[in-house]
């Protein structure tokens, strides 16, 4: 009884390998194809070089969400620089060349913002991305957000006291 019983499990080990193994064909390539953008965007590009992509949304009402994607993160940091881009990313919070300090986020807060639930950041991989919903009910306030995004992108004043 030993023998068939050492048999039977011999055999099922041997058949499940057998079929565990592959067929020696190269793993399947998915072709790199670009994904097909939404017909409902508009696409361009200004002359200083930046793509901007819109969008009609109807929800959340009453806003309008700009977002501005830097095209760096952690993974193009060289040993020197691990930290630049998340670092560069809070930066930008703490003083720009049009909103010293805590000003930017005292007018946020002061037309319905709120840092953290509404205005965000973050940094990946490949990306840093500043998320700005503004009230889409002042042309004025509109401006302000494309004002603070130029700002993000290279106006950040990097006072030492912010540094430190």
């Amino acid at each position: 009884m030993k023998k068939i019983t050492f048999l039977f499990v011999f055999a099922f080990i041997g058949l499940s390998t057998l079929f565990a193994q592959t067929d020696g064909l190269s793993p399947t390539t998915i072709p790199e194809e670009n994904i097909p953008i939404d017909p409902n965007v508009k696409v361009g590009t200004l002359e200083n070089g930046l793509t901007y992509y819109i969008r009609n949304n109807g929800k959340p009402e009453d806003k309008v969400e700009l977002r501005l994607v830097v095209n760096a993160g952690s993974i193009m940091e060289t040993d020197r620089q691990l930290g630049l881009a998340h670092f560069m990313e809070h930066m930008n919070f703490n003083g720009t060349k049009n909103f010293e300090k805590n000003d930017l986020i005292d007018y946020l807060q002061s037309i319905g913002v709120k840092f953290g639930a509404d205005l965000n950041a973050y940094t990946s991989f490949d990306e840093t991305v500043y998320i700005l919903p503004i009230p889409s009910d002042d042309p004025e306030k509109l401006e302000q957000g494309f004002q603070i995004l130029e700002d993000w992108a290279h106006n950040t004043t990097l006072s030492e006291e912010a540094i430190d």
